[in-house]
């Protein structure tokens, strides 16, 4: 699928965050699209869950960015899994980490690697 270039217009906004409105790590960019942008984006996004989903690619202990979940699923999930430990009288451990700013954080050339590998053959770089 071609896109064409002029239809990747976007104005970005800087959007505050947290704290001190004068420490430019505090504000992150949102790009406001196109009309036609945002269309194109709902049906790609429509299609790659769709693939995902029905080629069991997702772990169900996948919560985020998923339909009819959210983080009250997982705190229940958690919960459920702790209680039943304590309840078999098991040992129990936790470790969480705030993945703060983890997109900025990614390979994306792993990331174009890891579409194809999953047969997202449409997750071309250069849309």
């Amino acid at each position: 699928m071609y896109f064409v270039r002029v239809k990747k217009y976007s104005i970005i906004k800087p959007l505050f965050q947290k704290s001190e409105r004068t420490i430019p790590s505090n504000y992150r960019p949102i790009s406001l699209l196109t009309e036609f942008s945002k269309v194109i984006e709902k049906a790609l996004y429509n299609r790659l869950i769709f693939h995902l989903n029905n080629n069991s690619l997702l772990n169900p202990q996948q919560f985020g960015f998923r339909k009819n979940l959210s983080t009250d699923n997982a705190i229940f999930s958690l919960t459920h899994e702790i209680l039943k430990a304590l309840n078999s009288k098991m040992s129990l451990g936790s470790i969480f980490f705030d993945l703060e700013k983890a997109f900025d954080s990614i390979n994306h050339s792993l990331l174009i690697k890891k579409n194809f590998r999953y047969m997202v053959y449409w997750a071309n770089p250069n849309f």
